[in-house]
């Protein structure tokens, strides 16, 4: 395995969920595919999902299988599938324990996550990947910060208020 020096470090996701997922907006989603085609991605909209006390997490009930890697060091892929046919991309922050991840919701030419998980070709094999030894797929600082307004985020309905309407969604303007 090689190392890829211009990957962002783990220790960019080590911290807090709602300080980390504005900060990914206009960094480099990079993909390198199996046919050996690498593609990078400008990131234009992610979501936070904050731990266990955020109805809207997926770690709002605990640790269980889906969950564990949300529970570990930042740094680390979260893949899941739904729909049963779109992968979501999130990446995990803060501490060991923390159970927080950002979802990638749009890249620059793809809106919406299960769009950007079918043009990543993400699956199950991504999940726990480590975004700082991956050869697979990485982050890249672009040089530049990003302008952004925030949002309610979407689809969470079910987690009530206050949850639905936290501006936990950055969008790049």
């Amino acid at each position: 395995m090689t190392v890829n020096w211009n990957c962002i470090p783990n220790s960019f996701f080590q911290r807090e969920v709602t300080q980390v997922a504005p900060d990914l907006l206009g960094k480099l989603l990079v993909r390198h595919f199996d046919d050996g085609t690498i593609v990078k991605f400008r990131i234009t909209e992610t979501e936070a999902y904050r731990g266990g006390d955020d109805k809207a997490c997926h770690a709002n009930k605990g640790l269980t299988p889906r969950t564990r890697v949300m529970f570990e060091e930042g740094g680390l892929v979260y893949v899941y599938l739904i729909y049963g046919m779109y992968w979501m991309l999130n990446f995990v922050t803060g501490k060991a324990g923390d159970s927080s991840a950002v979802l990638i919701r749009g890249v620059e030419g793809i809106s919406g996550p299960g769009r950007v998980g079918r043009a990543l070709q993400l699956n199950k094999s991504f999940y726990g990947e480590n975004l700082a030894t991956s050869e697979r797929i990485w982050v890249e600082d672009a040089g530049t910060k990003s302008k952004y307004i925030t949002a309610p985020r979407v689809g969470i309905d079910y987690a009530g208020e206050p949850w639905i309407s936290k501006p936990w969604r950055y969008i790049v303007t």
